[in-house]
């Protein structure tokens, strides 16, 4: 075990996870509620349908690794749980009626390993790499290119511009796309048109701050390290995310206004201005998160810790 920092008492846990189900609630039940309608929201549902994380789990508090849970017998069930063991108790004072439970980090780099350096090493390319201000969000315009012949991902929207116009700024645009996982679903007559050619295996080194999808990825790498990081660090993520998808989408070649959102015209200076200073305030805001889940893995993997690799 990660040798404990903290130690609550329920008086103290219980109230911190009410709090966070609420404040995950907020955006979490809405989505659930139209799901049971069969509605959809074309920018709100995205974190809850291409991200993996159940409203459930979203809602569902954790302490962190290193952090003693007292009253809490009933948390050994959960997955990478355990209760303490009597030389811990012992070495904190604590009796074996204490309910006390922790995060089994052990078990979960023994599972879960993979992830953590993976989620390492973005973290470390993040920090390394600078970041790149000029895309303008054409990734979204990639994917709706040929939008005659190829179809529409959201089809459910119209193209503002239309597919001509959509088709005219893709093939009038500088377009250099860092990211393998928005990428990966330009339409093919799309894919030559990208400076680079991002892949899985290049992620490691490529992944840079100023890319709006790797801001949003943030949450990602944070729920595939649940239950080892707080869970006010997930939800902190998890609002960057919402933030960035809305820009991600009011930057998109579709017509948001009958959602209530009115475009980023990217297609003109001024919108191209305007989503540079979004991207920069999203990096900015990106970084003390970044630091933040790597502290997080250097409280779970201490013999890894660096100064500088998610720092």
């Amino acid at each position: 075990m990660t040798r404990p920092v903290v130690v609550l008492p329920r008086e103290e846990w219980a109230p911190r996870a009410h709090a966070h189900e609420r404040r995950a609630a907020a955006c979490a039940d809405p989505f659930v509620a139209r799901r049971h309608r069969g509605a959809k929201h074309p920018v709100e549902d995205f974190l809850f349908t291409y991200y993996t994380l159940k409203p459930a789990q979203l809602k569902r508090w954790h302490p962190g690794a290193g952090t003693v849970l007292l009253d809490a017998a009933e948390r050994e069930r959960e997955k990478f749980y355990r209760p303490l063991t009597g030389p811990e108790l012992a070495a904190l004072g604590l009796g074996a009626d204490a309910g006390a439970v922790v995060v089994d980090d052990a078990a979960f780099r023994d599972r879960r390993g993979a992830a953590v350096d993976f989620a390492r090493a973005i973290l470390g390319a993040h920090a390394r790499n600078t970041g790149f201000f000029g895309c303008f969000g054409l990734h979204e315009w990639a994917m709706a290119y040929r939008s005659e012949e190829n179809g529409l991902r959201h089809e459910q929207l119209e193209l503002r511009l239309g597919a001509a116009g959509t088709d005219a700024v893709v093939e009038s645009a500088r377009i250099r796309c860092t990211h393998f996982d928005a990428f990966r679903f330009f339409q093919p007559q799309a894919v030559p048109l990208n400076e680079l050619q991002p892949t899985r295996e290049t992620q490691r080194r490529t992944e840079q701050p100023g890319c709006l999808h790797a801001t949003m990825d943030l949450y990602k790498w944070a729920y595939k390290l649940v239950p080892t990081i707080p869970s006010e660090l997930l939800l902190d993520c998890f609002d960057l995310a919402w933030d960035v998808r809305e820009t991600d989408m009011r930057a998109a070649p579709y017509d948001l206004t009958g959602w209530g959102l009115e475009p980023v015209r990217i297609e003109t200076p001024e919108g191209k201005a305007e989503y540079v200073r979004r991207q920069r305030d999203f990096a900015r805001r990106a970084e003390p998160l970044r630091r933040r889940l790597g502290a997080a893995l250097d409280v779970l993997d201490p013999e890894r810790a660096t100064d500088g690799a998610a720092a």
